[in-house]
């Protein structure tokens, strides 16, 4: 029986994140199920054996007391989509399930986990982050002592950008750490993953899109982070 990688609906460039998963990747042994609030198939939740939160429209602040009204906020909300996800990752905490937080995913792990985020990361740092006609693209710092060094080998590297909310620094989440920060003035949260690692899954969060960056087969920040995610997925005993 193939395992499953499931990944939750976005409204925002979906067919991405299906397409990141590539036939040679899956193999004859993996499978994509995709994790809808639209249709509301919490039954396929508990069929996943790895899961991928995805990008997409902010989270209703109300969950991280935060304020009704900001500049960039959506027109509308998703609070269906909200509660949703909350169960994709409280089961990938009880099964102990291989996660990737990508965008909002990384921002919303951090919600769940008790942390908090900006509304809106403000004007001058939306020039770097928020993205335009397409991706901005920025220079990102990695700790060496993070999973996301011993994923991809690199203290440094070029990521893209499409994001107006960021996790607060002095809000992050019980046993989260910052795995990467931006090389720009603004040292934006770009990487998050459990800081004690007992009992855990296997998890990152990256605040750029490995799904759809440039040069996304040779860039470590994209690639090896799918590699061992799937690798993860694949070790993983229920």
């Amino acid at each position: 029986m193939k395992k499953k990688i499931g990944i939750s609906y976005t409204e925002a460039s979906f067919i991405n994140y299906e397409n990141w998963f590539t036939p040679e990747d899956l193999g004859d042994d993996l499978e994509v199920v995709i994790l809808s609030f639209l249709r509301n198939n919490v039954e396929d939740i508990y069929t996943c054996d790895g899961l991928v939160l995805t990008g997409g429209v902010d989270v209703i602040p109300s969950l991280y007391g935060g304020a009704e009204n900001y500049p960039h906020q959506p027109h509308e909300f998703l609070p269906e989509r909200d509660a949703f996800e909350k169960r994709i990752y409280e089961y990938s905490q009880q099964q102990q399930l291989p996660v990737l937080g990508i965008c909002r995913g990384l921002q919303y792990i951090n919600i769940l986990e008790g942390g908090k985020v900006y509304e809106d990361i403000g004007e001058a740092a939306n020039k770097i982050h928020k993205k335009d006609t397409s991706d901005k693209i920025h220079g990102v710092n990695i700790r060496k002592d993070s999973l996301l060094y011993a994923v991809t080998g690199q203290e440094k590297g070029q990521v893209n950008s499409a994001h107006h909310q960021g996790i607060h620094p002095a809000k992050l989440g019980k046993n989260i750490m910052v795995s990467a920060t931006s090389d720009t003035s603004d040292e934006m949260i770009e990487g998050i993953e459990f800081k004690d690692k007992t009992g855990k899954g296997f998890m990152l969060c990256v605040q750029w899109h490995p799904e759809r960056m440039p040069e996304k087969e040779s860039n470590p920040l994209s690639q090896q982070i799918k590699t061992q995610f799937l690798q993860a997925v694949r070790n993983h005993t229920k």
